[in-house]
């Protein structure tokens, strides 16, 4: 069941042998593509078949592997080459109409699925409301934010999402509750804080609650600590945000995935195991380990042996791998 909760990084032109690894040895059930990869769908496929194809069976049996990637558009865009189109940045891609981004969108997620990636870590949902975009270093520098206005960004996000979705690709709504009002990037800095965003009547949450309801079915979290919402952990790690926000204000109860854990600047503080088993505790279901596929093995470890030792712990295990098959089970062909 632990395998379900993990997804290990891979470059996306070669097979890392800590992914394989993962894959083979502790039932790791999800991977994701990483880097900028030029070479084309063909190639991707072909690694991707390779990795998948080294699966365990596990307690599983032929549980499908979910195949992830950062294929955002603009800046963010790990697969290149033939077979996939430029994407534009979703600064971009808010000038096109929802019908037309939408369509878009469903182009580019076929363009995924033939290359045998059954996921995307997009849209990018955070609300960029502050008076420079330019320093918010995450997401408004890099022009991966729909802007600033929430009904433009639930109607531009819900449309790509569709899209996606549409040709069999699973959208992820990120990064909850907002990224769009820090300074610093949890990947490269720590401490990165957000002390404006508050539990109710936030317009930054209000666009995860219209996404949500427009059908959300996977939404990523933020690594930010949110000092209106709790001081005293990183989202990822606060069973406040994860729990009583997402799942009991929002009513969300689909697939809940952290951003990387692996290699966050955000996180260093903790060990890799550590890691994993506060943000299981706080109610995510996926734990991404894409920038550091070697932290993938003392992850799963460590969330075996707590569920091991306590059973509340192995409940919250149980739950949230039922939650990933059932979205593996939604998958086309599965």
């Amino acid at each position: 069941m632990v395998g379900q909760l993990v997804m290990v990084g891979t470059d996306a032109d070669q097979l890392s042998p800590a992914a394989t690894d993962a894959v083979s040895t502790h039932h790791v059930g999800s991977i994701f593509l990483a880097g900028r990869s030029q070479v084309g769908s063909q190639a991707v496929a072909e690694t991707v078949a390779a990795l998948t194809g080294s699966a365990s069976t596990g307690t599983a049996g032929s549980t499908p592997m979910l195949v992830a990637t950062d294929q955002e558009g603009g800046e963010v865009q790990v697969l290149s080459g033939p077979g996939f189109s430029a994407i534009p940045s979703a600064r971009d891609q808010a000038g096109l109409t929802a019908e037309d981004l939408r369509s878009q969108a469903l182009a580019w997620g076929q363009e995924l699925a033939a290359s045998g990636v059954t996921m995307n870590l997009a849209p990018v949902a955070d609300l960029v409301d502050i008076a420079s975009p330019a320093s918010n270093e995450p997401i408004g520098r890099w022009g991966r934010g729909y802007g600033g206005d929430a009904g433009t960004v639930i109607a531009q996000a819900a449309a790509f999402a569709e899209g996606m979705r549409a040709a069999g690709v699973v959208p992820t709504c990120k990064h909850f509750p907002g990224l769009g009002r820090v300074t610093a990037n949890t990947d490269t800095a720590s401490g990165v804080t957000d002390t404006v965003t508050t539990r109710t009547q936030d317009e930054a949450v209000s666009v995860f609650a219209g996404l949500i309801d427009a059908g959300a079915e996977v939404v990523m979290m933020s690594s930010a600590v949110y000092t209106l919402l709790d001081d005293t952990a990183p989202a990822v790690f606060s069973p406040v945000v994860v729990t009583e926000m997402l799942r009991g204000d929002l009513g969300f109860t689909g697939v809940v995935i952290t951003d990387d854990l692996s290699a966050a600047a955000q996180l260093q503080e903790w060990e890799p195991g550590q890691r994993a088993v506060q943000a299981v505790r706080a109610g995510c279901d996926l734990v991404l380990a894409s920038a550091d596929a070697a932290v993938a093995a003392p992850m799963a470890q460590a969330l075996v042996a707590a569920a091991q030792s306590d059973p509340a712990l192995a409940a919250r295990v149980e739950e949230s791998a039922l939650r990933v098959l059932a979205l593996k089970d939604s998958l086309p062909g599965a």
